[in-house]
């Protein structure tokens, strides 16, 4: 999320890590007055984000979660109960959002979408709807006594991409806390937990960018112990007749979101941070919004496709 690191670099940060871990730009920063102890706890946070990554990646053949697509309409598969916990989870998510949010969409027919100058037309509504049939969270079948997945569909796949980064950050985050780490920032590209004050003492801050210009920000405002997530379209889009659609494909038509330029949602945990920016992308503002202010401990910050500002009912920003 550029909204984060633009304020961040400006802060002194006693110990910073940048690396690449899942696919993505992690950044973990800690507040402490013993370097080698803090860089021992981001060490250890980054062992956690590995052990993740191998537990939920699709690119590693041997993965729980590989295995439990290719099994899919086949039969069920046994896996680590942690796996179990976050499908449970994922499910959750999906009922509560009508089904915007779905892990089941590695099961989506790719071949209309890749986004690029290529791409100068939108696919039949009719084929496009047929590309996403297999998307359906109902049809993941969990027995808890035996800890297995199974997926009824032969060609299901599900993939963690909606709230495996936001969950890493999270269990970072405790690891460290556990090592009586009492203030940091794990930031997972953008989905990023925090906790405890600045090395100033000053609550963390953080500013919602422009998506038109990620250097200029719409407004700021404090966060401490809590999490962020951005899902936006201002990096992977296209523009067809005059109109931007996002990457980010609607799993009940088959077709890209419009209208919304990007949604940052703000929780106390960053796992349900980064699964509920996606679905309210999808679901759109009025909706999207309804949904965020019925939900207890969670807010939202939108910007549409003209640099309107919406937010949630009790969130405080600044301008």
């Amino acid at each position: 999320m550029q909204t984060i690191e633009k304020t961040l670099d400006a802060v002194c940060i006693a110990h910073k890590r940048a690396l690449k871990l899942m696919g993505n730009n992690f950044e973990i920063s800690v507040v402490s007055d013993d370097a080698a102890y803090a860089h021992k706890c981001i060490d250890a946070a980054i062992n956690e984000i590995k052990r993740i990554e191998k537990l939920l990646t699709t690119f590693d053949e041997t993965s729980q979660v590989n295995l439990i697509n290719r099994q899919a309409g086949i039969a069920p598969v046994k896996v680590n109960k942690e796996v179990v916990d976050i499908i449970e989870r994922a499910i959750k998510i999906s009922e509560l959002t009508q089904g915007a949010f779905d892990i089941t969409y590695g099961s989506i027919d790719k071949r209309f979408w890749n986004f690029d100058k290529t791409m100068t037309s939108l696919p039949d509504p009719e084929e496009a709807k047929q590309a996403v049939h297999l998307i359906n969270y109902r049809n993941i079948i969990i027995d808890r006594k035996e800890n297995t997945v199974f997926l009824k569909n032969k060609g299901m796949r599900i993939g963690f991409g909606g709230i495996g980064k936001g969950y890493a950050a999270e269990k970072a985050k405790l690891v460290m806390q556990q090592k009586g780490i009492t203030s940091g920032i794990v930031n997972a590209a953008g989905d990023l937990t925090t906790w405890g004050k600045q090395p100033d003492g000053k609550p963390w801050t953080i500013g919602i960018a422009n998506p038109n210009a990620t250097n200029n920000l719409f407004s700021y405002f404090e966060i401490s112990d809590m999490a962020v997530a951005t899902s936006g379209n201002y990096e992977k889009f296209v523009s067809i007749n005059g109109k931007r659609y996002s990457h980010t494909i609607d799993p009940k038509t088959g077709y890209p979101v419009t209208g919304i330029k990007s949604v940052t949602i703000i929780s106390s945990n960053a796992e349900i941070a980064d699964a509920m920016a996606t679905p309210v992308m999808v679901m759109g503002i009025k909706t999207g919004l309804d949904l965020i202010n019925q939900v207890k401990g969670i807010e939202c910050i939108i910007v549409d496709d003209h640099n309107n500002l919406f937010v949630s009912k009790n969130i405080n920003i600044k301008r």
